[in-house]
């Protein structure tokens, strides 16, 4: 990965900044999360393994940067299987896949490459296994996501999905003591929980997963900009406007009353936001690579914020494993497996 071309003042040099110095506040952690890393390596090693071109079912992940890197490499993003041709390679993006689309791509004869992030795999197994014991599901999230699209498709004829507490009220379920509910992973913790309570309140018995749905990631970037954006007088996320996990980091900055704004890159940052602006929170979702952060925080530099101070609110070292299928390409090839390139 990338890294940044300036060097971070740490956390405990943060309080002896001059008054008047403006300053950048870098969250950490930010960006790029396991799931994503597993899946942007997935595709570029498919490309160096079996060679252009290959197919990919959606964006790979929500962001245009590195949707668009990965396109020059020779992947080619198609929205649905019917626009790969029989018998092609495909790869399905982290966001997960439906069975019907698994089913259509055996019919059409594709070699599948399934880079779908493993706690979205865990999402769809409760899904499937609620809906054998005979539960009513309900889905929290957000209708156009793709993940909850493949999520829904684990049991459309007993999934509802709600978004907000006030659709709660309108559901009606054969049996309201046989209810259980899943969320999407990269939802806000507080709607996650205003809709988990109003379901609760309505089926008092309501089932739900062992553990929440909502991933370490998404949780973790929350909780950096919680714990940060008092100190900030403006929050700028990096991240595209289809990430989910991103919008809900300016809706946590926003809700606590620090103004917030989504971009894409620096090119994104109207001055107008930096006037009478003495501290800036930078942080990134988790599908936002660290050279559009580097971008923005150089950009501010630019701009008369001079202190750079990266502040870590929690270690994060997960990683997650290749699938089955680049793994023994991989091994078939004789090559053994690679380093991850990030």
């Amino acid at each position: 990965m990338t890294s940044i071309a300036f060097d971070p003042i740490s956390t405990d040099a943060y309080t002896g900044a001059p008054a008047t110095e403006k300053r950048v506040l870098l969250l950490k952690p930010r960006g790029f999360c396991a799931g994503v890393v597993r899946a942007i390596d997935i595709v570029k090693i498919a490309l160096e393994t079996f060679g252009a071109p290959i197919y990919v079912r959606r964006e790979i992940v929500h962001n245009r940067y590195v949707v668009n890197e990965l396109a020059e490499k020779g992947a080619i993003f198609v929205h649905e299987i019917d626009d790969v041709p029989d018998g092609q390679r495909v790869i399905y993006s982290a966001h997960g896949v439906s069975p019907a689309v698994r089913e259509r791509s055996k019919g059409r004869n594709l070699r599948v490459i399934d880079a779908t992030c493993p706690l979205v795999t865990k999402v769809h197994i409760e899904a499937v296994k609620f809906a054998k014991q005979g539960y009513s599901l309900v889905l929290v999230g957000h209708r156009d996501h793709d993940e909850i699209e493949g999520t829904f498709g684990e049991a459309p004829d007993v999934t509802q999905i709600v978004s907000s507490p006030e659709e709660v009220a309108t559901l009606e379920v054969p049996d309201p003591n046989r209810v259980a509910y899943l969320t999407q992973t990269t939802l806000s913790l507080d709607e996650a929980r205003d809709i988990i309570q109003a379901l609760k309140i309505k089926f008092p018995n309501i089932a739900g997963p062992h553990s929440q749905d909502i991933c370490y990631a998404t949780e973790n970037r929350q909780t950096a900009v919680r714990n940060v954006a008092h100190q900030a007088d403006l929050v700028l996320v990096v991240g595209s406007t289809n990430s989910s996990n991103s919008n809900r980091l300016v809706e946590v900055s926003r809700n606590l009353g620090t103004i917030g704004y989504l971009i894409d890159n620096s090119t994104a940052i109207d001055p107008k936001w930096l006037e009478n602006v003495q501290n800036v929170a930078v942080t990134a979702g988790a599908s936002a690579p660290e050279i559009l952060v580097e971008d923005v925080v150089n950009y501010l530099r630019q701009n008369g914020f001079g202190s750079v101070e990266e502040i870590e609110v929690m270690p994060e070292n997960v990683r997650f494993g290749l699938p089955p299928e680049i793994v023994q390409a991989i091994g078939g090839a004789g090559g053994g497996q690679p380093v991850p390139v990030h």
